[in-house]
């Protein structure tokens, strides 16, 4: 009784520290950038409903394996560790292969037995088919826990597919680089090196969507004295291939041909205000690009 009650425990503990863990990330994150600017809040909604339903999927899919596997003698525990670890689907085709037949407890010495036993293994006392008749019947136990699951499971498609569905499509995507929102890209880019430390953004990339946009915020704290520096060089240049450097803040959006530098920019900050200030790079087509730019 008392490993039940502990092993109960330590599985309620389990989940509660997944879930913790989980609004951590999602909190973390929205705070360490601009949150959801550029995105409808249908998307994050969709989102983080998918990922719930996600959850709701594996807790109700491993209670039932809980309760299943105490039927069978196995490790409970175990069990729904591995449904979690290997998701659902993949966990409960594993437990599926993998489980132990159902077990009866000996009358005589309270032990566990194959239900289908004539004999008990540990003591030997014969058992009458009468004892199992309950055990034989193969009725789904637990059926609230399935029901639970599959709606979960359904609902957890939905959400996906309208997430899917609205990201491909564009809508509620914020996809103008001169925007004062965060820009959101629906393409790739394939990245050596991103970084942003001592006020300084380090980007070298090999190659992006058409289109593509990096960006960074950085702060002006005196826009009369400050410039902006940027040293760039696009290794790889197809006709037609242009590398922009934008400088967004509020209505104010200024956009620089950053393609051919021969020498380092130095451009003035005199028409933006002291404050936040989005600097983005729109990728058309150039290659093997490093570049490092911050505000001095």
């Amino acid at each position: 009784m008392n490993n039940t009650k502990r092993n109960k425990l330590m599985l309620y503990i389990g989940i509660s520290v997944i879930l913790l863990l989980f609004f951590l990330r999602f909190g973390i994150y929205f705070l360490k950038t601009d949150g959801f600017s550029g995105l409808s809040m249908a998307l994050p909604v969709l989102l983080l409903c998918f990922i719930l339903f996600a959850l709701c999927t594996s807790v109700f899919f491993a209670a039932w394996v809980y309760q299943d596997c105490k039927n069978r003698g196995d490790d409970p525990v175990l069990w729904t560790i591995v449904i979690f670890a290997a998701t659902p689907f993949i966990g409960l085709l594993i437990y599926f292969l993998r489980r132990s037949e159902i077990k009866t407890i000996c009358p005589a010495c309270q032990k566990l037995i194959s239900v289908k036993a004539k004999y008990c293994e540990e003591c030997g006392t014969h058992i009458k088919k009468e004892d199992n008749s309950v055990m034989e019947k193969q009725g789904t136990h637990h059926l609230k826990f399935i029901i639970a699951g599959i709606m979960s499971m359904a609902l957890m498609l939905v959400c996906l597919t309208g997430f899917i569905v609205s990201a491909a499509s564009g809508n509620g995507i914020n996809t103008n680089v001169a925007s004062n929102d965060r820009v959101w890209n629906l393409g790739t880019i394939s990245m050596n090196r991103s970084s942003y430390s001592d006020n300084v953004w380090k980007l070298d990339f090999r190659s992006a969507s058409e289109g593509f946009v990096k960006e960074q915020n950085m702060t002006i704290t005196d826009s009369d004295a400050q410039l902006l520096y940027a040293d760039i060089s696009c290794g790889t240049v197809p006709d037609g291939a242009t590398l922009i450097l934008w400088l967004v803040q509020n209505d104010t959006a200024k956009s620089i041909d950053v393609t051919n530098l021969s020498e380092p920019l130095q451009y003035p900050l005199n028409e933006f205000e002291n404050g936040k200030v989005y600097v983005r790079l729109e990728i058309n087509g150039v290659e093997n690009t490093v570049s490092e730019i911050y505000i001095q």
